[in-house]
């Protein structure tokens, strides 16, 4: 990897704490903070929310008739993404041990916590739950996917990837086949490293 790339890299990185810094920031200002996982806002914001909250009969009345219809479709979607959630699983207790990967912590990705908003009701709160956990599953496969192609084939393409995974920028340049096996390993020695 050229130096110019690994700066922007390091830049990028920089930016990433920054923006957390920012976003632990805006914790503050919204005063909540994190117990024992679940988030507790102070009393007058909580009570702020439950005034805000719609009630069931009036949140039926303002759904959009097409999210009716495609309701059944949508919560549909968790038999196959159970499924998923489940492979990817198994795969990662059977196969990582054996390849030396760091497993992949299924509550780093997975976060359900917007059934403790006071100002959503309880249809909103399940829709909200709903959705986490697909985009939390969907994140927890692809650093489990990530992980393995790290293991098995860390060249990037030719073509540009629109959102790439986190470890994709590290990975060989598409035709640098140059020493191929032996930067493999490296990066299979740099997964083992993970393991703690």
């Amino acid at each position: 990897m050229n130096e110019k790339i690994h700066q922007l890299l390091e830049q990028i990185s920089h930016l990433e704490e920054e923006l957390q810094t920012a976003i632990e920031g805006q914790e503050c200002r919204l005063r909540y903070e994190i117990k024992d996982r679940r988030v507790v806002f102070e009393e007058a914001i909580g009570a702020a929310h439950r005034r805000l909250k719609m009630g069931v009969f009036r949140w039926f009345l303002t759904v959009r008739p097409q999210n009716f219809l495609t309701m059944p479709i949508i919560y549909g979607m968790i038999v196959p993404m159970t499924i998923l959630d489940l492979a990817v699983t198994l795969y990662q207790m059977t196969c990582f041990p054996i390849y030396r990967i760091a497993q992949v912590k299924r509550s780093d990705y997975i976060v359900m916590d917007h059934q403790h908003l006071a100002y959503l009701n309880a249809f909103e709160k399940v829709h909200c739950m709903y959705c986490s956990y697909g985009v939390g599953m969907l994140n927890y496969a692809r650093e489990i996917t990530a992980r393995t192609e790290q293991y098995f084939c860390p060249i990037k393409h030719a073509r540009k990837v629109l959102s790439s995974h986190s470890r994709y920028s590290q990975f060989l340049d598409y035709g640098e086949a140059e020493q191929l096996h032996h930067k493999i390993e490296k990066f299979r020695a740099d997964l083992a490293k993970e393991i703690k």
